[in-house]
């Protein structure tokens, strides 16, 4: 067995595409529209099935808003430089919806560096640096 693809829902289908392509690097892989279900598929990612998994990120029409909800923690990237990444982030993020809700610096108790930054529908993303 093994990790395929993660799905988070979104309120606005192109600004999570280009936030996921345009901050974080991802590669906008394929994309499916059902107008008789009245949803919308994008995957992403940092390469294609089965070697590596994907995100799918699922708009519903006409929702504009979630609930993220208490059990949803974080979707977690590897990042050569945090520092670097994180400056990237701040720099294209803002136009986007996206922010940095933790800045680098090393997990509590531990030597790794990590970061968080949030989504434009405020998904959790884990910077950990390798």
């Amino acid at each position: 067995m093994r990790l395929l693809h993660t799905m988070l829902r979104v309120s606005n289908l192109q600004r999570s595409i280009d936030f996921y392509t345009q901050v974080l690097g991802m590669t906008l892989l394929r994309t499916t529209d059902r107008p008789d279900q009245q949803y919308s598929l994008s995957f992403l990612g940092y390469g294609r099935n089965p070697e590596h998994a994907e995100l799918e990120l699922t708009y519903n029409y006409g929702v504009t808003q979630y609930e993220l909800g208490t059990a949803y923690g974080h979707i977690a990237i590897g990042v050569d430089d945090i520092v670097a990444t994180c400056d990237a982030v701040r720099a294209k993020a803002a136009a986007l919806g996206g922010a940095i809700t933790r800045e680098p610096g090393p997990v509590k108790g531990g030597d790794t560096m990590i970061a968080f930054i949030t989504d434009p529908d405020g998904y959790k993303i884990e910077l950990i640096e390798h």
